[in-house]
């Protein structure tokens, strides 16, 4: 029995029609994601690894305290020791291309949605989609759209990992209190004003929340993206379950865990110390 609602069929003449129609839009897209990804990947290498080392270390123990900072000294001694530290870098370039994207459309995004009930309930639903459509799903289209390489890698990323970034945008900004919009409002602010002075440094700690989690899953989409030519740590993982390695399985997986645990505390740090002092 034919399906009588072909909906995969619609999306694959969707993406045929924007396949020959985009006019190199797609192109001019690709090459600046992938110029920027380059760009990030190569200025972590052109660092010598115990110099980058340092300067993570230093942070961590600013940020967190000094039992992090030792925390974060092991890890780069064993990421570094086990010859992991130049993948390690092409991941956390793919994290950062992929999350400064994320952070460019999500943040006004999700002052947009706060500000006008109307777009959050068109936004919302897709944010939904985005969110529960499983991740491999988004690497087809990306690779038929831009090829295989980094630049689909990164694309993928940003749709999977913006959501929370424009989700707590939006609640942070809808939660700052009343009063001090209203004091705002009464001393004369403008709207840009009372945007930029009163709401968003309110909503600052929900807004650094959805960074943090927009990190976290970048992280785990970056991986995940290798199987269209991404780079990074991911095609240490892949390799390593084609070929049932264990042992390389375990040292690439580490280097993932010990990358992720370091990003995680230190951008949670920004929002957690903004809130103990307010």
């Amino acid at each position: 029995m034919r399906d009588f609602l072909p909906i995969g069929e619609w999306a694959d003449k969707s993406i045929n029609f924007l396949l020959e129609n985009d006019h190199g839009a797609f192109g001019a897209v690709g090459s600046v994601v992938g110029s920027l990804t380059e760009l990030i990947e190569k200025g972590l290498l052109a660092v010598p690894n115990w110099a980058l080392a340092l300067l993570l270390v230093v942070v961590a123990f600013w940020r967190v305290g000094w039992r992090f900072g030792l925390f974060s000294a092991a890890a780069a001694v064993v990421i570094i020791g086990t010859g992991f530290w130049d993948a390690t870098m092409a991941t956390l370039a793919l994290v950062i291309a992929a999350t400064l994207i994320s952070l460019l459309v999500g943040v006004p995004l999700g002052i947009w949605t706060a500000k006008s009930n109307l777009a959050a309930s068109f936004v919302r639903p897709s944010l939904d989609f985005m969110q529960t459509m499983p991740a491999f799903v988004y690497l087809i289209p990306a690779a038929m759209l831009f090829g295989l390489g980094k630049v689909p890698g990164v694309l993928a990323t940003v749709i999977f990992a913006m959501p929370p970034v424009v989700r707590l945008t939006n609640l942070g900004i809808r939660q700052v209190n009343s009063e001090q919009v209203e004091a705002g409002i009464t001393f004369g602010c403008t709207a840009r004003q009372l945007l930029f002075k009163v709401q968003i440094p309110g909503a600052l700690p929900s807004i650094m929340a959805g960074i943090n989690q927009t990190i976290m899953m970048a992280l785990s989409m970056v991986i995940i993206a290798s199987m269209v030519g991404a780079g990074g740590l991911g095609n240490d993982v892949l390799t390593s379950i084609a070929r049932l390695d264990i042992g390389l399985g375990f040292e690439s997986g580490l280097a993932v865990v010990l990358l992720a645990i370091i990003l995680d505390r230190i951008t949670e740090s920004f929002g957690v110390h903004r809130q103990k002092k307010a």
